[in-house]
Parts: C-alpha cells; structure tokens; sequence
C-alpha cells in the first residue's frame, strides 16, 4: 500500500484545523479572566440586603451569601476564575433572596399595623354611630 500525501489545499485547510484546535485547547487551560464584575455585583447585593435588615430578617440567607463571597474571592485569588464566577454568581441569588425575604416581613408587619389600625378606626366609628 503506497501513501499518497494530500493536495496542496488539503494542506492548507489541515494545518488551519490543527491551529484552530491547538487554540481551542490553550483557551481552555488558561484560568480565563478574574470575575471581577460578578464579585463586585455579588458584594453590592449583600450590602443591600443588609441595609434592608437582613441580618435580623433572614440571617440564614445573608450567611449563605457571605459565606459563597469569602468562598469565590478565595477561588479567584487561587485563579479558578470558573469556580469563583460560579460562586460570586450563588453568592448575589443568596443575598437578593435575604433582601427580598427581609423586605416582605418588614411589608407584611406594615400590613398587620394597617389592619390593626383600620380595625381600630371601624370600632371607633360603629362606637360614635351608636345612640
């Protein structure tokens, strides 16, 4: 069996495939870049929710993004860019969901207040309608 080499624009094409692999290959094991807006947008969240009073509302949550936080700022320091995107990411969903949860207490206590006080305002009513 004789080997017959490749015409001369297989050639060309071959070594292209082989560079665009050899390329595929190199992105893939570089850590990639920092995921500095994620870690920026995640430690912005947590300060939101604290200042809607996370930490008395939903301490769980607020614990769990902090925790995600310190965990994804570790991973980038260690340049496992993937990881630490992953976890900044978790980190802001956490905290969004202790802001949320601390707002809707503090909204469903305005309510029960609202109630009592137009419940307050009736009986007073029915009491001055009365002969």
């Amino acid at each position: 069996m004789t080997f017959s080499p490749q015409p001369k624009h297989l050639r060309g094409a071959t070594l292209a495939a082989a560079a665009v692999s050899a390329a595929l290959l190199a992105s893939c094991a570089s850590p990639g870049l920092p995921p500095t807006a994620e870690l920026a947008t995640a430690r912005n969240s947590i300060a939101k929710a604290e200042s809607a009073s996370a930490l008395e509302s939903a301490p769980l949550e607020l614990r769990a993004a902090r925790d995600k936080l310190a965990m994804a700022e570790a991973a980038a320091r260690d340049e496992q860019f993937v990881r630490a995107r992953r976890l900044a990411e978790q980190a802001e969903a956490d905290a969004e969901l202790s802001e949320r949860k601390a707002r809707a207490i503090k909204t469903q206590a305005a309510a029960r207040e609202l109630a009592r006080g137009n419940e307050a305002l009736r009986q007073e009513v029915e009491r001055k309608a009365r002969p």
